[in-house]
């Protein structure tokens, strides 16, 4: 039984394989045509934290391939107190066929899916976000025509999206440059594992905004203050402005390199209007994106 919890688990072959699944499902939905794969099966999202893309994605996904989901907070779960986590894992992974959880903790994610008796996919917590990098990798593919060594540029925040970014970047081979101020980059426990497990990776790490670009065929950017960090977002708007992607850092890159943004997007922060909507953009394309490969993962773990 296969989980995605990280990229780190994930083979080069399985990430590549599950790619070409979700663009295949993707032309056949163009073409009209949504293959009953997944009849009679069930998904169940476990949420702490509120979602447009998951978990509507996800519950589109499984619906296209024929199959149910259902949704339930965290609390309603019962895990935050009310019963044992690992009770709670081998309850609801004997009623569905597949958990998606978007919480805080990624001990909590792991843990469900040691006790769990189906496929547990990480629909983001604190430290990856494993299906939002799958599909950013699908969306650069059917966009540039290749993966291999394309220089994927993270400016801003070195959060979770970055992190799950650069392990699968390393994984095909991909250059990865995160552009962060110091207290923003990738701490010491991240970097070791990353070194330990990709050691070939090609991540570079800087404050300089136009050194990072000017090679870039992508690039990323996230918000600066994500879930459960509002608190500090006014520090984060002060420190990360200079990291800001605006028309001058898309001029500094070359004239075909593509922008990308999980969204949501706080325009006038982190982007401007005028980027996000520019002709370099795929933001959107991105977004629609997160559902074919919804579509390509579940499959993959179920059929």
């Amino acid at each position: 039984m296969k989980h995605l919890l990280t990229l780190f688990d994930w083979s080069p072959d399985e990430i590549t394989e599950t790619i070409a699944l979700a663009d295949d499902l993707k032309k056949q939905c163009g073409n009209g045509i949504r293959p009953q794969m997944l009849t009679g099966q069930v998904l169940a999202q476990v949420y702490d934290k509120p979602s447009l893309r998951t978990r509507v994605s996800f519950e589109t996904a499984m619906l296209q391939l024929g199959g149910g989901a259902t949704f339930l907070t965290s609390k309603e779960a019962g895990w935050t107190g009310r019963e044992s986590l690992p009770d709670v894992a081998k309850v609801l992974s004997s009623f569905v066929d597949a958990i998606v959880i978007r919480t805080f903790s990624q001990q909590l994610v792991e843990d469900v899916a040691k006790h769990a008796a189906c496929p547990v996919i990480n629909g983001l917590t604190d430290d990856y976000h494993p299906a939002q990098a799958l599909t950013d990798v699908m969306t650069i593919k059917e966009s540039t025509g290749t993966l291999k060594g394309v220089h994927l540029a993270f400016v801003g925040d070195g959060n979770n999206v970055a992190k799950s970014l650069a392990i699968i970047c390393g994984k095909l081979g991909m250059k990865f440059t995160l552009c962060a101020p110091a207290e923003h980059q990738f701490d010491d426990a991240f970097l070791k594992k990353l070194g330990s497990e990709l050691p070939d990776a090609k991540l570079d790490v800087t404050n300089n905004v136009k050194a990072a670009v000017k090679s870039a065929d992508v690039i990323y950017t996230d918000v600066w203050a994500s879930m459960g960090q509002e608190g500090e977002a006014d520090d984060r708007k002060q420190v990360l402005a200079p990291f800001q992607v605006n028309g001058d850092v898309m001029k500094a890159a070359p004239s075909e390199c593509l922008f990308l943004h999980c969204l949501p997007a706080h325009r006038g922060e982190e982007v401007t209007d005028d980027v996000i909507d520019g002709p370099q953009s795929k933001a959107f394309e991105q977004a629609e994106n997160r559902m074919h490969l919804a579509k390509g993962l579940l499959a993959r773990l179920l059929g």
